[in-house]
């Protein structure tokens, strides 16, 4: 992990961008860590860093003041980084579905997701390597955000991962509905009941697989980006009371 530019926000958290081999990505940390903090890792769609930097910043600037560091990455496909392979055909094939009003098939998700999901959780692991061997950084860890068929592999996967909060938003392949059932660290999951662009139904199924004794469904009337404050708010508690 290289460094490669620091400021301090107005609040006076620490915002650092880094490399990870050729992957960009960002750390903050509050302004007054405790030593070490404990570590959210910001999930987020695959859309660059540049167009996700507000929202990701503000996320990171709420977990700061209760104390915790957040980390993020570019994903695979995204900013500068190559674009994947098949991915931009399967798009365009969603694209066709979608305005023929034909259902999405499961070959579809699968090109879309997989891809995604397999080049960047191994890229995650090797970023939370890196992120734990800095002083300033400790556990527990927790991953909060989406794509959500990322975040339960990554849950599934990486024991580091002591609790998640993930955004019901995205297509989920066949796979990763049986990956959840591996899941059990303790879940809060975001759910836009309105959502155009997600599944409502296999948002619900795959709520139902996750193998967590603990987990919580928290659905709100609305859209994609339309989730509300207190929403967020209580998905900020929930990773409060599992990593403080």
């Amino acid at each position: 992990m290289r460094f490669t530019s620091e400021q301090r926000l107005d609040d006076g958290v620490r915002e650092r961008a880094f490399t990870l081999g050729e992957i960009p990505g960002i750390l903050w940390t509050p302004a007054s860590p405790p030593a070490p903090a404990p570590l959210i890792l910001l999930g987020h769609p695959p859309l660059g860093l540049d167009r996700m930097y507000p929202r990701l910043a503000a996320r990171a600037r709420h977990a700061a003041a209760d104390g915790f560091a957040s980390a993020t990455i570019e994903l695979p496909g995204s900013g500068d980084r190559p674009r994947l392979p098949g991915v931009e055909q399967a798009r365009a094939e969603l694209g066709r579905a979608v305005r023929a009003g034909e259902r999405i098939g499961d070959e579809i998700v699968d090109a879309l997701v997989l891809p995604l999901v397999e080049r960047a959780v191994p890229e995650w692991r090797a970023a939370l390597d890196a992120l734990l061997a800095l002083p300033e950084i400790g556990g527990p860890v927790g991953y909060s955000g989406g794509v959500i068929s990322l975040g339960v592999r990554l849950a599934a996967v990486e024991p580091r991962i002591s609790a998640a909060v993930l955004f019901a938003g995205s297509f989920v392949p066949r796979v990763v509905l049986e990956e959840a059932r591996r899941v059990t660290v303790p879940l809060h999951v975001l759910l836009q009941w309105d959502d155009e662009g997600n599944d409502r139904q296999a948002a619900l199924d795959l709520f139902d697989a996750f193998g967590s004794r603990e987990k919580t469904l928290h659905a709100n009337m609305g859209g994609h980006t339309g989730v509300p404050e207190f929403a967020a708010e209580a998905a900020g508690r929930f990773l409060a009371r599992h990593l403080g």
